[in-house]
């Protein structure tokens, strides 16, 4: 049994711009080629088509006369009510109202409120993974998380709607070395009986950068700390956890304000490739000849975390995390 006839389209560009193909063709011939009729809306007609200039152009003929042999195979009909050539060899294209008004009458008719939009086939659908938004933990979120936030969702939304199965991903920088310097700003601001602090995300970490600028103690307290840390010390990793709590709770109300549709189960943070790091790093240094700096003293590129206390390189870190994801 051949599968059922798919629907007319609801866009009008799609019979306008078989429209406009076939006169190309049918006025150049296989001047005419594969050219892209260059449709968009127009102030002074509905649409314009722009494809005449660049063909008199590859032709070295005049863009008024190509315009014109086009527009003479594009009479009136059903779906456009006039062609006229304008300005240098533009085609202005307006459309019949009737035909507009059907349109219109089949998205208000669809019973599934789609709007006359349809589901891709069964044997067209994907699964598809969008990563966006990765605000920072106790970081307030800047526009750079803004704009990757409302892309991604509106993605989302999109491709859900066409009926694709879409897993949203939110990874969140939620480990390395500023966090010594927050756990241990933590620790001071809980001493202080002081907490509500950190959800003042902006305020929390600045205070905890001055601390670490100007402070060679609490800066040595923050070194130590990191290497707690990466080693999995039950309490380090209770005020990691607050802090990504904290967090995720802030950008939760933000993506409910905004009407974006990450939750907190789409979060998969940095840590969360913590324990994968061990494999890629020996993968790596098996395949490739990793420098002697690279194990080395602080102060070359990718320069460590803290190793003069054990921590681990940046470079190592970041690097295995994208092996890390390209695996998964």
């Amino acid at each position: 049994m051949s599968p059922p006839e798919a629907a007319p389209s609801i866009d009008p560009l799609v019979p306008l711009r078989e429209r406009v193909v076939r006169a190309l063709r049918a006025a150049l011939g296989d001047d005419a080629g594969d050219a892209d009729p260059a449709l968009h809306r127009s102030q002074h007609a509905h649409y314009q088509a722009d494809a005449a200039l660049a063909l008199a152009k590859r032709l070295k003929r005049n863009p008024r006369e190509v315009a014109g042999a086009v527009a003479a195979q594009l009479p009136a009909d059903e779906v456009i009510a006039a062609v006229e050539v304008s300005g240098p060899g533009f085609l202005n294209i307006t459309l019949r109202p009737a035909f507009l008004a059907g349109l219109l009458g089949r998205m208000r008719a669809d019973a599934e409120d789609r709007l006359g939009v349809p589901r891709v086939a069964a044997a067209d659908k994907d699964t598809v993974v969008i990563d966006y938004s990765g605000p920072n933990i106790a970081k307030e979120m800047h526009v750079g998380h803004l704009r990757s936030t409302i892309i991604g969702d509106s993605l989302a939304r999109l491709l859900e709607w066409q009926g694709h199965a879409v897993i949203r991903r939110n990874h969140v920088g939620d480990w390395g070395t500023p966090f010594g310097m927050l756990i241990e700003h933590l620790i001071d601001v809980r001493a202080a009986g002081a907490e509500a602090s950190v959800r003042e995300l902006g305020a929390f970490y600045r205070d905890a950068r001055a601390k670490f600028d100007g402070d060679p103690a609490f800066a040595d307290r923050a070194r130590q700390r990191v290497v707690l840390l990466q080693s999995g010390d039950a309490e380090t990793l209770g005020y990691w956890r607050r802090l990504v709590d904290v967090s995720v709770e802030h950008a939760e109300e933000l993506y409910a304000a905004l009407g974006v549709m990450l939750r907190a189960e789409d979060v998969v943070g940095e840590s969360a490739y913590n324990k994968l790091l061990p494999a890629v790093v020996d993968d790596l240094t098996r395949a490739v000849r990793v420098p002697a700096w690279v194990h080395g003293p602080r102060g070359r590129a990718g320069a460590a975390d803290h190793p003069q206390a054990g921590g681990r390189l940046h470079l190592r870190d970041d690097g295995s995390r994208g092996a890390a994801r390209a695996r998964c």
